[in-house]
C-alpha cells in the first residue's frame, strides 16, 4: 500500500507504524467528574468499522511525522492524508 505523504510524496506503508484509530487524538479530560470511565473507553473501545476509517500512522523510516489516513478498511483505497498536527490544529486541540 502506498501512502501519499504530504511532505514527502508517495511512501511505501512499510516505513510507516500504523498506530490505530485516529480518535486517540481525542484525549479526555482528566479534570472530569467522570475521568475514570472516559479514559477506560478511551484505552479499551475500538470500533471495528467495515467501510471509511481514520486512522493514526506514525513515519517510524521517515520524518517521523504523525499522519492521519482516511481509509477504506475493506479495499485499502487511501482517500486522504493529513498531518496530524494540522488536523489537531484545525480542531483546536493545538496552539
Amino acid at each position: 500500500m502506498i501512502i501519499n505523504h504530504p511532505l514527502l510524496g508517495p511512501r511505501d506503508s512499510s516505513e510507516f507504524y500504523h498506530m490505530g484509530d485516529a480518535v486517540l487524538m481525542d484525549r479526555p479530560d482528566p479534570e472530569a467528574e467522570n475521568a475514570a470511565e472516559q479514559f477506560h473507553d478511551y484505552a479499551y473501545l475500538r470500533d471495528n468499522p467495515a467501510g471509511e476509517y481514520r486512522e493514526l500512522w506514525y513515519h517510524e523510516q521517515g520524518d517521523r511525522s504523525w499522519l492521519v489516513v482516511t481509509r477504506d478498511t475493506l479495499t485499502h483505497e487511501i482517500s486522504s492524508v493529513e498531518l496530524a498536527r494540522e488536523v489537531a490544529r484545525a480542531q483546536g486541540r493545538s496552539k
